[in-house]
């Protein structure tokens, strides 16, 4: 029986739209993309193999014409497709309206190749009936020009890849990978990184006060700082470069000193006003979202990645809870404008809805206004507790909902006023305090939501600061004056909202591909995360080296973002592909071009390029080795010219950490050199103490003639002990664990052990920690049976109480608390568990770094289940695949009888494989 098939991306999406269109459609997905150009040697087709760019699979001596394999485990589902095929009257590609989408719908044409049917393209930008019925009876054309964009992108990435990349196998180490963007954001958390390096702190201090307005004020008491003292402003801590010097020389720069004795003398002062000033405040909605500042905000606010934000963005689309999630746009549809305005009348009041809709138009540079904003999908909004949706879902549409009904509302009004306050020390300074303050009248769109920001420091759009209602020639009395000592900071290192951000501003890459770069440079090793910080590592520092030196261009930020414009031309049929791709890969008059850097690279010294010297004329390198970084220094004199000494760096240790003095604790204790103790009074083994992977331990030197089954004992350090006092009695005493306690009326017998996590005591396969390492020693055998004569709750010991609560968790919803573990302290809503970092104490951390911690625990996925002892491994069945040619069609990007394409003009053909 003939039916119209639509083709789309996701079966999600294929049975949402199926549901809609009704019996006379069928809805299929093509799960992602059904072809792309091959990932490796064993899926190039072999009638190219032997050509000089057959590893690149692009032609580059003719046009750049790609070609294209369609994967293994997708030939079946084209299979599937021709044959859906083969019973249509109509065929409709209805993947994503963006430049992937557009790419994708031909790749599903070129593949298919239908004949004699209608062919169209359908397009719509929320899964709604409405919506999806509106598309498929106004159908548009394959628009040729975003495919070509998209296919030039696609070209550019391989090409830049797979010419650079065996670069950095080759001087730097095997594995590595470099990327058009992937590189350059690395740079930018390593350029933040050198900021943070060559940063000095400068000390400063001020003078904060309490005054006092006086029993007729309803506001009385009120905080204000020091500004000027005999008219110079004191120096803050923006006043300050990255040298630790000051700006500018004309400010006043307290020390202790002078900040104490200028408090003592300001202990009996009267001040007065000498200044009032109030002006009116008016802040504006933020515009609704688009996908960078979704990606953002849900950082910032849900402690969301990038990724799992479009991943839950991507379920909600899907669902047909909100539009399109990938857009440059800040535009509503009129109808989605009424629908927000109705529905701040409904919950918030007529008062609350301005006399005419606001319009809002993206900053971003080629932004595609046609589309819309992300938004609740459909001509009349759900409330988040009208869509049943959970977890991830609920609080992602939630902040969607927010924020598109927040920017249909009045702005928020009110007024800041700033005081100056006026007296003379003890000592004759005419000294000034400041204060300001903030009171919002009226909160407008403040009562439907308030954007997060990236410096906790800063004060939210809603934050209100009251102060008495003061006039000029008042007198004030100070309650108290006291002086405050501060540091400057280094720059704060990126997060991924904020390196997202700094991508967007710089017009580098574009928002639908920045949840993978995120992705790429945490996973290949360049970056880590700690906290929420995103840290480069030392081997991030000799590829961005080795870039920065032999590709400048390649790698600079100002060339990166002209590429985006390029291939915005190209989308808007004003720039020709293969002529771009020629500049970028042949190069044309002063622009050297890919393919001549790689091919004149000359003599690159792998050693220099891995060699970082720490401090000034310390002497000390660090080097990016084949198995981590890792310091050195000559070693002492006596011990002859030549000879160096090294020490493993931590994997964890950030780089502007490393600095001269922590470099020589590394090295006066390196990872594997051992320390003798002495003869072990019993067996007369060599007793050694040495740093290992998990930390200090002693173990004795067995014999060279020992058997190849015996084993060294070994004995981890107390935690009240060092490497540098550990004595050989103490060492014995560890080398003697277990000890044996006792045994029990069952007779089963207990001892006492320090493990990895701690100290403990065991009884057959029941464990039980211990709270001190002297216990190890010290506990009796009543003490011991009474510890196992309570319940076991949870792991060895029993369940403890929480240590702190922090509130509700802002994904799962559920209460999260601090508990104490056998790992140590953990943070856990129930659902997931997440280690306290180093930096975090049961005291310090809030709430906000608990849903961090656990966000991060909850993006790694649950934990594998270790596999059952003794079950057997089904063998494989072996099979003998046959080779089959694949026959070469040509595929010409033009939609002939199928689609009219906007180009008129033949492209030349893509290779098919």
């Amino acid at each position: 029986m003939a039916h119209k098939l639509v083709i789309v991306e996701s079966p999600k999406k294929a049975q949402m739209i199926g549901g809609y269109l009704g019996s006379g459609y069928v809805v299929e997905s093509s799960i992602g993309h059904i072809r792309d150009l091959p990932n490796n040697a064993a899926d190039t087709p072999a009638k190219i193999k032997d050509k000089p760019w057959g590893r690149l699979a692009v032609d580059v001596d003719h046009d750049f014409e790609p070609y294209y394999v369609v994967p293994r485990d997708k030939k079946s589902h084209i299979a599937k497709l021709k044959k859906l095929l083969k019973d249509a009257d109509e065929l409709y590609l209805a993947t994503d309206e963006d430049r992937e989408g557009e790419a994708i719908a031909w790749h599903l044409l070129d593949e298919l190749d239908p004949k004699g049917i209608p062919v169209k393209r359908m397009v719509f930008h929320e899964i709604t009936k409405p919506a999806i019925l509106a598309a498929a009876e106004s159908p548009r054309e394959l628009d040729m020009h975003l495919v070509e964009a998209q296919e030039t992108r696609r070209i550019l990435d391989r090409l830049y890849g797979y010419e650079v990349s065996p670069v950095l196998w080759k001087k730097v180490m095997s594995g590595l990978s470099a990327g058009r963007v992937q590189s350059v954001a690395t740079r930018l958390v390593v350029d933040k990184e050198r900021e943070r390096m060559r940063f000095r702190v400068a000390s400063y201090w001020d003078l904060e006060g309490t005054f006092d307005a006086g029993s007729t004020h309803e506001q009385r008491m009120f905080p204000a700082k020091l500004h000027s003292v005999d008219g110079a402003r004191v120096a803050r801590g923006s006043d300050f470069g990255p040298d630790g010097q000051l700006k500018k020389s004309d400010l006043v720069h307290l020390d202790r000193s002078r900040a104490e004795a200028l408090a003592a003398a300001l202990e009996d002062t009267t001040y007065e006003v000498r200044s009032v000033e109030s002006k009116p405040y008016r802040r504006s909605p933020y515009a609704p979202f688009r996908t960078t500042t979704l990606q953002q905000e849900a950082g910032r606010k849900l402690g969301m990645s990038s990724s799992v934000t479009m991943s839950v963005a991507q379920r909600l689309y899907e669902g047909g809870y909100i539009t399109y999630m990938r857009t440059d746009s800040t535009t509503l549809s009129s109808a989605a404008v009424e629908a927000a305005r109705d529905q701040v009348r409904e919950l918030y009041g007529a008062e609350y809805v301005p006399d005419s809709p606001r319009t809002y138009t993206s900053k971003v540079k080629n932004a595609q206004e046609a589309h819309e904003a992300i938004r609740p999908a459909g001509d009349s909004f759900r409330t988040p507790a009208q869509t049943g949706l959970t977890g991830e879902q609920f609080r992602l549409y939630e902040l969607i909902w927010m924020r598109t009904v927040a920017s249909q509302m009045k702005d928020a009004t009110g007024h800041t006023v700033s005081i100056r306050l006026g007296g003379a020390a003890a000592t004759g300074e005419d000294v000034v305090f400041g204060a300001s303050g903030r009171v919002i009248t009226f909160h407008g769109f403040l009562k439907a939501y308030v954007e997060g920001t990236d410096d906790a420091a800063s004060a939210r759009d809603d934050q209100e600061t009251r102060l008495p209602n003061l006039e000029q020639g008042e007198a004030i009395s100070a309650a108290s004056v006291t002086a405050a000592g501060h540091e400057t900071k280094p720059p704060a290192r990126y997060t991924e909202p904020t390196l997202i951000k700094e991508l967007e501003e710089r017009e580098i890459g574009r928002p639908s591909t920045y949840a993978s770069i995120m992705g790429t440079i945490v996973n290949r090793g360049y970056v880590y995360k700690k906290g929420s910080a995103l840290v480069p590592a030392w081997l991030a520092f000799s590829v961005v080296r080795l870039l920065e030196e032999h590709f400048p261009r390649q790698i600079s930020y100002e060339f990166t973002a002209l590429m985006e414009d390029v291939l915005d031309d190209i989308a808007g049929g004003r720039r020709d592909r293969k002529t771009e791709l020629g500049e970028f890969y042949y190069g044309s008059g002063d622009i050297e071009g890919l393919k001549t850097l790689v091919n004149e690279l000359g003599d690159i010294d792998a050693k220099e390029l891995a060699t970082f010297p720490i401090g000034e004329d310390s002497g000390i390198v660090l080097r990016v080795g084949r198995y981590g970084p890792y310091v050195e220094a000559p070693g002492p004199e006596e011990e002859g010219d030549g000879a160096t000494v090294r020490a493993n760096v931590p994997d964890d240790l950030p780089p502007d950490e490393l600095t001269v003095a922590k470099a020589r604790e590394l090295l006066a204790n390196p990872a594997g050199e051992e320390q003798v103790l002495g003869e072990h009074p019993e067996t007369g083994l060599v007793v050694v103490a040495k740093n290992g992977r998990f930390g200090p331990y002693v173990t004795e030197q067995l014999p060279e003639d020992a058997p190849k089954s015996a084993k060294p004992r070994t004995g981890s350090l107390f935690k009240s002990m060092t490497l540098d006092t550990v004595s050989l009695e103490e060492a014995v005493k560890l080398l003697s664990l277990p000890r044996v306690v006792g045994a029990g009326e069952d007779g089963e017998e207990i001892t006492a052990q320090n493990g990895r996590y701690g100290p403990y005591l065991k009884r057959g396969t029941d464990s039980r920690s211990l709270t001190s390492e002297d216990q190890i020693f010290d506990i009796t055998l009543d003490q011991a049976l009474a510890i196992y004569a309570q319940p076991k709750q949870r792991g060895r010991g029993a369940a403890t109480p929480p240590l702190k609560e922090l509130g509700n968790d802002p994904v799962s919803g559920q209460p999260i608390v601090v508990k104490a573990g056998r790992f140590g302290e953990y943070v856990t809503d129930g659902e997931y568990n997440a280690t306290l970092r180093k930096d975090d104490t049961v005291e310090s951390i809030t709430p906000e770094r608990a849903a961090e911690l656990l966000q991060e625990r909850r993006d790694k996925g649950p934990a594998k289940k270790a596999a059952k002892k003794g079950a057997k491994k089904a063998p494989a069945k072996k099979t003998t695949a046959k080779k089959t040619t694949a026959k070469k069609t040509t595929a010409k990007k033009t939609t002939a009888k199928k689609v009219t394409a906007k180009k008129t003009t033949t492209k030349a053909a893509a290779k098919k494989a």
